[in-house]
């Protein structure tokens, strides 16, 4: 289903309430141009835990009554912006009357269903229990509770998960001798264990967000006949779910021996209705299975960007679609995690230069490895 994507910074610098206003008149004059909403994604640089959830249940209120028939599905994650701003908005938008559209809401978490001649979609954002932000187990066993219960609600499974972001909060912290990023990875194994039988996993990012918690956002989608859905792999890297147990930080905090590595694919090509859309997973400095460029920002942007590129290459995708004659991409959207306010200019500088006029959200988030410093996720039409 095509979207169109925006990337939005506020007109001057203020609170969040306030900036997060500017950037809702933003979008509602977007939406005068044919437009409607269906994502909105909230990065804020949040004081605390309890001032995520009392600004995530302002925000979700003032959605809800901005739009005429049903609210889009929202996220707000305490991930900052580029200093001066409090708050940057990713907006997702369809062209109006080309899907029909069903707003759902389940424990005050609204989402939406699209339906069109490409199949049925299934967007939902912002999916956790707001509790136990110093528990990652219990915060992650919560978040997947909510996704499945929506899919569920909406007789649509874990298989036909095609994207998931996962924020975890300090997802670096060593508790003892146990790492958040790892217990997640451990209950994300566990869950796909019991509800998902395909062999092939969503497109995916895990990163991390201030303030602990769990939050998942979710593309489910059930394509018709006429569409495909293909696993797409990175010729520079191993995937993530085959990475070697030397590579995973910490114990599993259930004992086994076995730890589970990230389950994600490196790309996930959706395929028919006379389009082909690539969903690209978080994507870093990372070649093999090992950190490249070690201490130096502008080395791994690069790298990142190449590890994209090949990732996005039009004439491997041709292949895996049988149409050899694909002449390229264009990119609708990339949204680049950056470990340090300090190397926000130098890693805009360079999208900058290798993805010209493509809007780009820059957000300050950890990184799943203590030595990356950037990652950068997207969506490309392959044209």
């Amino acid at each position: 289903m095509a979207k169109t994507y925006y990337a939005i910074l506020p007109s001057t610098p203020g609170s969040v309430e306030e900036e997060f206003n500017q950037n809702l008149d933003q979008i509602l004059k977007i939406t005068n141009s044919g437009l409607s909403p269906v994502r909105i994604n909230i990065f804020a640089d949040l004081l605390d835990f309890d001032s995520l959830i009392t600004t995530r249940e302002k925000i979700i209120e003032i959605c809800a009554g901005s739009f005429d028939s049903y609210c889009p599905a929202v996220t707000l994650t305490a991930q900052p912006p580029e200093k001066p701003w409090k708050t940057a908005v990713e907006a997702v938008f369809i062209k109006t009357g080309s899907a029909s559209v069903r707003g759902g809401i389940h424990n005050k978490i609204p989402y939406l269903v699209l339906e069109s001649s490409a199949g049925r979609e299934l967007l939902a954002g912002g999916l956790s229990s707001y509790k136990c932000p110093e528990d990652t187990r219990t915060a992650a066993e919560a978040a997947f509770d909510i996704v499945i219960q929506i899919l569920e609600k909406e007789k649509m499974s874990a298989d036909d998960i095609v994207r998931q972001w996962n924020y975890i909060g300090n997802i670096l912290q060593m508790k003892s001798k146990f790492q958040n990023y790892q217990i997640f990875n451990e209950v994300r194994g566990e869950y796909y264990q019991r509800y998902r039988t395909l062999k092939r996993y969503p497109a995916a990012t895990g990163v991390g967000m201030n303030h602990g918690g769990v939050i998942i956002d979710i593309t489910a989608f059930q394509p018709a006949e006429s569409v495909s859905l293909i696993a797409v792999k990175n010729p520079g890297q191993i995937n993530a779910y085959e990475y070697g147990q030397q590579v995973l930080k910490g114990f599993s905090d259930k004992g086994r021996s076995f730890r589970n590595p990230p389950q994600f694919e490196r790309g996930l090509l959706i395929t028919g209705e006379g389009r082909s859309v690539l969903l690209i997973s978080g994507t870093a400095s990372i070649t093999g299975q090992e950190t490249v460029g070690i201490g130096d920002v502008e080395k791994q942007t690069i790298v990142t960007i190449e590890n994209i590129s090949k990732l996005t290459d039009p004439s491997r995708i041709g292949q895996l679609m049988a149409h050899p004659g694909m002449p390229g991409k264009k990119y609708g959207l990339l949204r680049a995690y950056i470990k340090k306010q300090s190397d926000f200019t130098t890693v805009r500088r360079i999208c900058e230069k290798y993805f010209p006029d493509v809007p780009v959200s820059y957000i300050e988030a950890d990184i799943c490895r203590d030595d990356l410093l950037v990652e950068i996720e997207g969506e490309a039409e392959m044209e």
